[in-house]
């Protein structure tokens, strides 16, 4: 890979994220670990604790603070000119941002003046309603200018921004996750995850088994999946659903809870719990395009997920009705989580295929080697123009002035203040 200045040696690639944990975290890390061992320098900028610092670290990536809230306001001005800062500190020949936090301080800070990919991770607009959703929507506008390339994960992504009106210079690269470390699991495997995990102490070994993995959010929309987890034990006597994860939403979701549904809390590492699964279940009222069913199905495992943004584009093709249902629809949601949950045989089915699919198309190996080669595109774009981007990054003088101040503008992330 040439720098951007068409000079031979090592690239740094500079990647920023405010989320430190779940799927933005995972691909960061995932990116890192393949660039590193391709003799890149990679540097991940994020808010310290959580697991993305130290997952990187351990990948091979250098890693250094940037303290960022999930919410834009006030802070907004120190933490862009805190990522105008690292740019100028570290140098890096592109910078790589991650969801919309990152997004927003970075690009502002930037603007341009060092090759930028920017990720949304999903689109911010789509996590607020009224005022809010105009004015992400105004931002993503304004800021598309500054990125050499919005990334998206899935098709469905790029076409959601196009009609928004987001123009843009697009590209896309499918998620992908570890094929190595997400492997089928057999019913040994399934009766030891079982046994093991401490939270399914009392649960018959044989009950039928339902797992939700996510943030325990509006976003994940568990809350969904507990209006119609009664409809299922109906009709699966003894059938069980386990929430793995935490989150904002945590004591509205346990105080409305019905009877058979089991709060995990967090987990690291969610092979365990895909192996302990009988479907892997994502009620999600949006996404980018989710890790949690590519890896549950890269676990031999069946999904059942609402048909959103990405969704599609990672199941097997021509199986979208085995596995899709509507957003916010806990009858329709009941009705695939029952039949899957009572049919071993179509699990088994349903889960070989899934697994068969996502080595094929979903390996990180291949996602990581895409984006290689993108950076190798606006790398080379940046060389032919004559830019040096090497040249230190300033902040500058009036980082704000836009026709509408950033610190206004609402961050997808705060998901759980958004109206129902």
């Amino acid at each position: 890979m040439l720098r951007s200045d068409g000079e031979a040696g090592p690239v740094t690639v500079l990647h920023l994220s405010q989320p430190v944990d779940g799927g933005v975290a995972r691909v960061v890390t995932d990116l890192v670990r393949a660039q590193t061992a391709a003799g890149t320098r990679a540097v991940v900028a994020c808010p310290p604790g959580g697991a993305l610092g130290r997952d990187a670290a351990a990948a091979g990536a250098e890693v250094t603070d940037w303290p960022a809230r999930r919410e834009p306001g006030p802070d907004l001005y120190g933490e862009t000119v805190r990522a105008a800062r690292l740019v100028r500190r570290i140098g890096p020949d592109l910078v790589h941002t991650h969801s919309a936090k990152a997004g927003l301080a970075v690009r502002l800070a930037v603007r341009g003046r060092v090759p930028t990919v920017h990720q949304p991770h999903a689109w911010s607009f789509d996590a607020v309603g009224g005022t809010a959703a105009r004015l992400a929507l105004y931002w993503e506008r304004l800021a598309a200018r500054w990125a050499d390339r919005v990334l998206c994960v899935a098709e469905d992504e790029l076409r959601h921004g196009r009609e928004a009106g987001v123009r843009a210079r697009w590209a896309v690269v499918r998620n992908g996750v570890d094929t190595d470390r997400f492997r089928p699991a057999d019913d040994s495997a399934r009766a030891r995850a079982r046994t093991t995990l401490p939270a399914l102490d009392g649960v018959p070994p044989h009950a039928p088994l339902a797992v939700c993995v996510g943030r325990l959010c509006r976003q994940k929309g568990q809350d969904v999946l507990l209006r119609a987890w009664p409809e299922v034990a109906a009709r699966v006597p003894g059938a069980r659903l386990v929430l793995v994860g935490d989150g904002p939403w945590r004591r509205e979701l346990t105080g409305a809870a019905p009877a058979g549904v089991v709060f995990a809390g967090a987990a690291e590492d969610p092979t365990a719990w895909y192996a302990a699964a009988d479907v892997v279940v994502l009620p999600s009222r949006w996404e980018g395009m989710a890790l949690v069913p590519l890896e549950a199905m890269a676990c031999g495992r069946p999904v059942v997920a609402t048909a959103v943004t990405g969704t599609a584009e990672s199941l097997p093709p021509g199986r979208a009705a085995d596995f899709l249902v509507p957003p916010e629809d806990p009858r329709a949601l009941a009705r695939a989580l029952s039949a899957l949950l009572a049919d071993p045989p179509l699990r088994r089915d349903l889960g070989r295929r899934a697994a068969e699919h996502v080595r094929a198309a979903h390996d990180v190996r291949h996602t990581a080697e895409r984006v290689a080669r993108l950076y190798d595109e606006v790398l080379a774009e940046r060389s032919a123009a004559g830019s040096s981007p090497r040249a230190p990054a300033r902040a500058p003088a009036d980082p704000f002035h836009l026709p509408v101040h950033p610190s206004v503008l609402p961050h997808p992330d705060t998901r759980e203040r958004t109206r129902r």
